[in-house]
Parts: C-alpha cells; sequence; structure tokens
C-alpha cells in the first residue's frame, strides 16, 4: 500500500521535535485545495516551486560572475540547490521539517533580478516612486501572482508557512521590509535555518569561485582569512599535501561541515534557553534561535570584508555586471515608453498594477541572457 499523507504526517509527530512546524498544524493556502493523497502540504510546495518556470529561469541568472563567463562557476540555479542542501542538514540535525525548511531555501531567490544584486540595485533606483524593489518581497510576488499555472488563482497558492519563510528572509545582506500578514517577531526554525543555509553557501561557494576564476590566491587567504587558515591547516593535518583541485575541494568542505556544526551546537543551546515546546514559541522569540557562535559570527564577517574587497569588487567582476545595469536601465526606459514590445503576458497586467511595476516584473523575471538579446534586438549594441 502506498504511505499516504496521514501516514507522514504521523510520522512527524514522532521524530520531529516539538518546536518543529508540523505539516497538519500549517494555517493553509489562501485558495482551499483538496489535500494531497500521497505528500504533505510542504512537499507540495516544494514540487510547484521545483515545477515553476521562475524556478528554471534561475539556470541562468547571474550568482556572482556574469552568466556564461565559465562552465563551473555558479549560476542563481546551483547557488539555490546548495542552499536547499544544506538546510535540509541543518534540518535533519535539529529535528525540524525538512521538507518545509527546504521548499523555502528553493524558492529564496524566485524573485531575483537577472545580474545579481547590481540588478536588484538598479531596479529599486528606477522603481523608487513606485514601490522601489526588493528581490525577497519579489519572490512572494512570484508565487503570490506571477506564475500562472492554475485555473482558478495567481501564482502558486503555497502554504502560509512558506510564505511566511520568504518575506521573512534575511542575512547580512538581505534586509525585507514588514508585511502584516506575517507580523510575529521571528518566523519557524526552519525558515531561519534557509536564511543561514544561504549565508553559508555564498560565504563559502563565492570563495570556490573565485579561485577557479583565479582572482583569489590561496596563499593571501592563508594569511588573510583564518576560517581558510584553519580549514587548511585541517586538511594538510587529514591528508598531507594534495593536487591544486583536490585541496580546494576539501577546504571548502572543511569550511561548510565547520558552519553547519557551529550552527547546530549554537541553535541546540539556544533553543534549550528559550524553552519553547512549539512553533508558535518560536515566532514569539525577539531575537532568532538559529543562529552562529560570537567566534563564528566575527570569523564570517572578516571572511564577507575579505571578498567584497577582493572578489565582488574586483574590476573583473565589478565591471561587466556595470555595463549589464546600464544596459538594464536601458530596457526599462524602452518598455515603459514602448509597453506593447513586452510579452502578452506583461501587458495584461499593465492595467492591473500599472506600467512601472508592470515593466519592472517583467525586467526581473528575464533570465541574463535573454535581456542581453533583447537588448541586441531593440538597441543592436551587444554589451
Amino acid at each position: 500500500m502506498p504511505q499516504s499523507r496521514h501516514e507522514l504526517e504521523q510520522r512527524e509527530r514522532a521524530t520531529l521535535a516539538s518546536f518543529a512546524q508540523f505539516s497538519v498544524d500549517s494555517r493553509g493556502r489562501k485558495h482551499r485545495e483538496t489535500p494531497p493523497i500521497w505528500r504533505t502540504e510542504y512537499q507540495r510546495d516544494r514540487d510547484r516551486v521545483i515545477h515553476s518556470r521562475a524556478f528554471r529561469r534561475l539556470e541562468y541568472k547571474t550568482q556572482v560572475f556574469l552568466n556564461g563567463s565559465g562552465d563551473h562557476l555558479r549560476t542563481r540555479l546551483t547557488h539555490t540547490m546548495e542552499v536547499a542542501a544544506i538546510s535540509r542538514n541543518i534540518a535533519r540535525a535539529l529535528r525540524l521539517n525538512e521538507d518545509l525548511a527546504e521548499t523555502i531555501a528553493l524558492a529564496h531567490d524566485l524573485g531575483h533580478s537577472p545580474f545579481g544584486h547590481k540588478g536588484e540595485a538598479v531596479l529599486n533606483k528606477l522603481m523608487k516612486a513606485h514601490g522601489g524593489f526588493e528581490h525577497n518581497a519579489q519572490s512572494l510576488r512570484v508565487v503570490e501572482e506571477l506564475e500562472q499555472k492554475y485555473p482558478r488563482f495567481s501564482g502558486l497558492n503555497l502554504t502560509w508557512e512558506t510564505r511566511e519563510g520568504l518575506g521573512k528572509h534575511q542575512t547580512s545582506y538581505d534586509k525585507p521590509g514588514r508585511r502584516s500578514e506575517f507580523s510575529s517577531p521571528s518566523p519557524s526554525l526552519e525558515a531561519q535555518v534557509a536564511n543561514l543555509a544561504d549565508e553559508i553557501t555564498y560565504y563559502s561557494h563565492d570563495l570556490d569561485d573565485g579561485l577557479e576564476s583565479r582572482l583569489l590566491d590561496e596563499a593571501k587567504l592563508r594569511k588573510d582569512v583564518r576560517l581558510w587558515a584553519e580549514a587548511h591547516r585541517a586538511v594538510r593535518r587529514e591528508h598531507g599535501a594534495l593536487p591544486d583541485e583536490t585541496r580546494r575541494y576539501f577546504i571548502i568542505r572543511c569550511l561548510i561541515d565547520g558552519h553547519v556544526r557551529d550552527v547546530v551546537n549554537s541553535t541546540e543551546d539556544r533553543i534549550a534557553d528559550a524553552a519553547v515546546n512549539s512553533s508558535d514559541e518560536v515566532r514569539q522569540q525577539k531575537q532568532p534561535l538559529v543562529c552562529y557562535s560570537a567566534r563564528r559570527r566575527k570569523l564570517n564577517l572578516e571572511l564577507r570584508d575579505y571578498l567584497y574587497k577582493n572578489l565582488y569588487y574586483n574590476p573583473v567582476v565589478h565591471e561587466p555586471n556595470l555595463r549589464a545595469i546600464r544596459l538594464l536601465e536601458q530596457m526599462f526606459q524602452h518598455y515603459l515608453k514602448n509597453p506593447d514590445t513586452m510579452g502578452e503576458g506583461a501587458r495584461r497586467r499593465i492595467r492591473k498594477w500599472g506600467r512601472h511595476r508592470t515593466v519592472c516584473d517583467y525586467l526581473a523575471g528575464m533570465t541574463d541572457r535573454y535581456l542581453l538579446l533583447e537588448h541586441d534586438r531593440w538597441f543592436g549594441v551587444a554589451i
């Protein structure tokens, strides 16, 4: 006999911690639907995210390096998959709901613009008088409004808990605005796990891409970044001298493992101190319970500052992105003046959302390569 949703929900009750978010306790969906037969509600959410058009487009959106810069460099999609994997690992260790943590991780960048954070910044500037642009809020907008798959409603009709995780997705560089629907001081622990997994992923894998592109140097990392130096010594003690590619892989692996262990141990202590016994009690905590230790947080800030100085603002990365966002500005003005040149679906939304927001949605949904093709189509000038 196939395993039913009720059996899966009973398994959650038997195996997850009392402070986890149980599927059976979901606050539900905005639009009532028949419950799934062989999946929990969060497993249904995960599948809807994976099958969305916005998720597929992440393959051709910039993470750090402009999409197409190298075959082995990460895209927004590979970053998302790595965040999801780390989210599941942390959630499993803490006896949280892995499916919810993974779903939030998979959806957290659905609203990201082309050309990475610089693209986000220019859209925010262009939309300043019209509500601004922030990619976490746009991820919510994608799953609530922009995906068009179902006959009775717009969006993906995800559960309240998944949408809460997107609305409250926050890292050291993401500071989303408040939404009255998600008014509690903190989100679920699963959402907090996805937040930290995002940071762990970009800290570690941006290092990997920086080394792959030869913009970062291992010798300088050993000298200037304590986390790298500690991981390097640990790998050398265990494995001795290794070929370059293998050594870098194991150092990155050691860094990620150190982050995850630190988060799990620190979070376990915070949960015990807070004495929370339900997901609703978690939401009333004024500070997140999923956290780094004080030492690890300090070392991560040191690493982040190093990456900004030596990678993100390196001319090889920075200058192509600056050229790309000038192109984005041109296309924004072009669509404002010529809305009939947008796709049919976008044109239909103008009446409801206005021209500025519709143009912003249209551009934010584009991949890097499609925007380049559209620019070449209308301006005839390659970047």
